[in-house]
């Protein structure tokens, strides 16, 4: 045995001897306690929760698509003759009235045209009658054999030509009344006008082709919403319609209903009016149109809109506050009391927000008691300490994403 052995050897043993008592003293008074029955598990105070039952209701569900409206009418008011703009006699942005005078282009050449052709029909009638009376003078002296049947029948087709020319000589002043008339352009429709696109003085010109466009007008009420509907909603409206379910536009007036951008809820209602006869092969949409009543003039052509129509029939579906819904893995659930007040899991396939309560479409009953605050406390199985209220004052502001 070597010193240092020697030297350390009578140190160790009192130390794993006090190691020894003073762990067999720490497991005394642990021996004194009473023991706990087999089975039995630590008491968890109920939590305090509030609860309501669904509400039951017949539901539509909607389908949204974006819009742009478009109006009913819109006229670009164009010169039909050519002169200078003597004058313009309307505001610029406000509405007019159909047949409201809006320009005046310098009608003295237009007067000047419809006399120069009124004595041309004077003229006319003048020959034309004193054709016609030579025309009768020849009969007469036919039938005395003092004229030949050549000279007759020159009087009589004379006074055929100059009747002829009496009316393109009534023609002619047609026209030039017309062209007087137009020198005058009035307001094709009702609605709201553009500003001038020609000052007074300047020159417009006139006709079917190249003519000056003064200004245009839209109709505002009532005002359309045009909306693509992809090919897939359009193939499950028809399916509706053929099974049933929902009329399909194509065929009777459907409602819809409309927001604009910055506007809650759905404050427009109308009706889809028009559905196009093909689908485009670029977009793979389907064009369609609903009109809506705009009598405050509030709305204008070129506003986005959100437009909504129904995407369902109507069926029996149970609503709950969004609140109550929770996301796991497994997707979407509540929970729920047993009879016994205890909680339980319950997944659920949910549907979109109505008047802000989410409608539920599987994994609840009418009956059912969901926890609708307190969620965080709740673990499955434990007891809960229930508060009834109703579902539907408390429907929260903040939309759940299924």
């Amino acid at each position: 045995m070597t010193p240092q052995s020697l030297f350390c050897a009578p140190y160790r043993r009192p130390v794993l001897t006090l190691g020894a008592g003073f762990l067999i003293s720490l497991f005394l008074p642990a021996c004194k306690r009473p023991a706990s029955s087999p089975g039995s598990a630590p008491s968890v105070a109920p939590a305090a929760v509030t609860v309501a039952k669904p509400i039951a209701r017949r539901l539509t569900d909607w389908d949204e698509f974006t819009g742009r409206l478009i109006s009913r009418e819109r006229v670009e008011v164009r010169a039909r003759v050519s002169g200078y703009l003597n004058k313009v006699s309307f505001s610029e942005g406000t509405e007019v009235k159909e047949g409201d005078l809006l320009f005046t282009i310098d009608p003295r050449p237009y007067e000047a045209a419809v006399q120069r052709v009124e004595a041309v029909l004077a003229q006319a009638k003048t020959n034309a009658e004193l054709a016609s009376t030579e025309a009768k003078n020849a009969t007469a002296l036919r039938q005395g054999q003092a004229i030949s049947l050549e000279e007759a029948e020159r009087r009589i087709k004379s006074a055929s030509s100059e009747q002829s020319a009496v009316h393109a000589a009534e023609a002619a002043v047609r026209l030039a009344k017309l062209d007087l008339e137009f020198t005058e352009i009035r307001a094709p429709i009702s609605g709201r006008i553009s500003d001038a696109r020609v000052t007074e003085g300047n020159l417009v010109t006139g006709g079917t082709k190249d003519a000056t466009l003064l200004t245009t007008i839209v109709a505002l009420d009532p005002i359309y919403c045009e909306i693509e509907v992809d090919e897939r909603s359009a193939l499950k409206y028809r399916k509706m319609h053929k099974d049933g379910e929902r009329p399909s536009a194509l065929f009777v007036q459907i409602p819809a209903e409309m927001a604009l951008i910055n506007q809650e809820g759905w404050p427009h209602h109308g009706k889809i009016d028009f559905v196009d006869n093909q689908i485009n092969p670029e977009t793979g949409t389907i064009r369609a149109r609903a009109v809506f009543p705009n009598e405050d003039r509030l709305m204008s052509p070129g506003f986005f809109a959100k437009v909504r129509i129904p995407g369902s029939g109507e069926y029996d579906g149970l609503l709950i506050r969004d609140s109550a819904v929770g996301d796991d893995q497994g997707g979407s659930y509540v929970w729920v009391l047993d009879p016994e007040d205890r909680a339980v899991y319950r997944p659920v396939v949910l549907g979109p927000l109505v008047e802000g309560l989410r409608v539920v479409r599987q994994g609840l009953k009418a009956d059912d008691r969901v926890v609708v605050i307190g969620l965080m406390s709740v673990r499955n199985g434990n007891p809960l300490n229930p508060t009834m209220v109703d579902m539907l004052p408390a429907a929260t502001p903040t939309p759940h994403q299924p």
